[in-house]
């Protein structure tokens, strides 16, 4: 018996590096927190500790980022050396266009503080693609544009207008107004990783309330 469970426990921990380099789909990797999802979208937030990794896992869509933090990370895809670190901070955005079978690898935290990052997969666009663009594009794939607009104190947002649904994101802290083309306004004490998804045409001006720069995200489907 005590052969018996020896061999099995030999079994076991010989296929465990085998079971851990296999990727899973992104929404059952432990670090990724599905906040939001409907048919156009998939809002994940993503939190690593400083030497924390995630697992493998598979990314099947379209998709981009908007780092909420300041740190370093490295990327490894499954069967190749990990790469080398890349320093990120608030506001850095990144699209990726999908690969056929998917895009796997894993992350690593090699930095000395809270890995903090909104990932947003992209599961369809609405029918027809649009060229319309809302403002300075900082990133697009096929399925969507990205615009970053970084306020200091006071400032304002040129006024822009979304033809398509969208999602808009907070990268920092502010007190962010929005106002209409008739006057109408909003304003809101927004954190890092805040957001909002809006389905209808929308004319606004963004402003930065706050006594701080700030830096909002929106990314536009196509």
């Amino acid at each position: 018996m005590r052969l018996c469970s020896c061999a099995a426990a030999i079994i076991i921990l010989t296929a465990m590096p085998f079971a851990q380099d296999k990727p899973i789909p992104v929404e059952q990797e432990p670090h990724h927190k599905v906040v939001f999802k409907n048919e156009f979208i998939e809002v994940m937030r993503v939190n690593l500790n400083p030497g924390e990794r995630t697992l493998y896992h598979t990314h099947a869509h379209d998709r981009a980022a908007v780092e909420l933090c300041t740190t370093s990370i490295t990327q490894q895809k499954v069967g190749e050396t990990e790469a080398a670190a890349n320093p990120i901070k608030p506001g850095d955005v990144s699209l990726s266009t999908t690969e056929p079978g998917g895009y796997s690898h894993r992350v690593h935290n090699v930095g000395s503080s809270l890995f903090d990052v909104l990932d947003v997969e992209f599961l369809q666009t609405p029918g027809k693609p649009s060229d319309a663009v809302a403002g300075p594009v900082v990133g697009e794939n096929p399925s969507a544009r990205a615009y970053r607009w970084e306020l200091a104190p006071g400032a304002k947002s040129p006024e822009h207008t979304h033809h398509r649904p969208y999602l808009i994101v907070a990268a920092t802290p502010m007190q962010l107004k929005m106002t209409a083309p008739d006057g109408q306004s909003r304003t809101e004490t927004v954190k890092p990783g805040d957001f909002h998804w809006v389905d209808a045409q929308v004319t606004h001006v963004l402003t930065n309330e706050g006594s701080a720069p700030g830096t909002i995200v929106e990314f536009e489907l196509k």
